[in-house]
């Protein structure tokens, strides 16, 4: 019987370890099976040109993973049973399974989370899926001149979002609210450019402005100050995929995986976490931020993890630091904010039209290496040493 590995989710982790994975253990030895809910890669990092209403070429798993033997299934994840080693899927045609494993790679993500603020489900924007950025899209094309776009968050989503958009629609009224100050974890110097790009592109910043609920046309602060708003947008922070919380994984208060230093759970360690999805340490002892970076690292480590475990062979590892953020500022300019080593930044920063370009091909790099048809790697040289029982199938 072939070692039956199952990689929930094919965004920026689960495809990336799932292409590594169909190339480093042969295909006579083990299967990989990718479960997604859509039928194509969202690259989330782009999403804030998607709803600027920049046209991205799609990009279909199907084509993504042709010739890779990666065994792919459009399906949604309802239950993970980690005992039982199995997981529930709904297809589209309506059918359901009970898919069984005995290596699971757990990579759900994460979505907006809203921090249970009324009104924000129902009357803001998100980017934080394709089918959100394509609304907002929408609705900015329908706002009429000096209308009031008021993002809300101060995080990278939303820094990206509001720059994005006002370099596009500069003769709509664009405003950013957050509750401290917009990319307070920045260098000073990237904190100054920073403001300067705000300055450059006509954005309000509404700085230690807590928002109390969303209405149809306004946000109201905590203090009861009402902010006009024509359309809003949520950037509020991620919340991870809820089903791992529901299962027996032990997870974070947040609901993330708890993972040891090779991304296996703590609880079940035939069940490997990556990305959002992971609560995974860096090496300063601080918890890795949501990130496509993260995603990167912890796919490695857990491929490297199980590739091990099966065939005897450990590849070089790579110790979960956060090296830097690349945060785009339109299409003519970024920072590169350099880190510690773990989440914190020290002095260090590009800014300006290389940082913009230096961004861009980190993009493509990271597009590279999620396609089974780009991605260049070893061939297969070694067996799996032994095939456990699977609990059921």
């Amino acid at each position: 019987m072939k070692h039956r590995i199952v990689v929930l989710g094919a965004g920026y982790a689960g495809a990336q370890a799932a292409n590594l994975l169909a190339r480093r253990i042969p295909p006579e030895d083990a299967e990989v099976v990718l479960v997604n809910a859509e039928s194509g890669f969202v690259e989330r990092m782009r999403l804030h040109q998607v709803a600027a209403g920049q046209d991205l070429e799609p990009r279909l798993l199907a084509a993504m993973f042709t010739g890779t033997g990666v065994d792919l299934r459009i399906a949604s994840v309802t239950a993970v049973d980690a005992d039982a080693r199995t997981v529930a899927l709904d297809h589209p045609d309506g059918r359901t399974e009970i898919l069984g494993y005995d290596t699971l790679v757990y990579a759900l993500g994460s979505a907006v989370n809203d921090n249970g603020v009324p009104g924000a489900a129902e009357h803001a924007h998100q980017i934080a899926s394709r089918p959100g950025a394509l609304l907002l899209r929408d609705r900015l094309r329908s706002l009429a001149e000096g209308s009031h776009l008021l993002f809300v968050g101060e995080g990278l989503t939303g820094i990206e979002g509001v720059t994005e958009t006002a370099e596009s629609y500069p003769h709509l009224d664009v405003a950013l609210v957050a509750r401290g100050e917009p990319g307070a974890w920045l260098s000073a110097g990237a904190q100054r450019h920073l403001a300067r790009a705000f300055d450059r592109l006509g954005v309000t910043v509404l700085p230690h402005t807590a928002v109390a609920r969303v209405e149809p046309g306004a946000v109201i602060t905590e203090d009861g100050t009402a902010i006009a708003a024509d359309a809003t947008v949520w950037t509020g922070g991620f919340a991870v995929h809820p089903i791992a919380d529901a299962s027996a994984l032990s997870t974070a208060d947040n609901g993330q995986i708890l993972v040891d230093r090779d991304m296996r759970s703590v609880s079940h360690p035939e069940v490997l976490a990556i990305g959002d999805a992971a609560r995974a340490v860096a090496n300063s002892g601080l918890a890795l931020p949501m990130s496509c970076y993260t995603a990167g690292v912890t796919a490695m480590a857990a491929v490297n993890t199980l590739t091990a475990a099966l065939t005897g062979h450990r590849a070089l590892a790579l110790p979960p630091i956060h090296y830097g953020n690349h945060i785009s500022l339109g299409r003519r300019d970024a920072i590169i904010q350099a880190l510690n080593g773990g989440v914190r930044s020290f002095g260090w920063y590009l800014g300006g039209r290389t940082a913009a370009r230096l961004k861009e091909a980190a993009l493509r790099s990271v597009a590279r290496n999620v396609d089974g048809a780009d991605l260049q790697l070893p061939v297969r040289a070694r067996r799996v040493r032994a095939r456990p029982a699977r609990a059921t199938t």
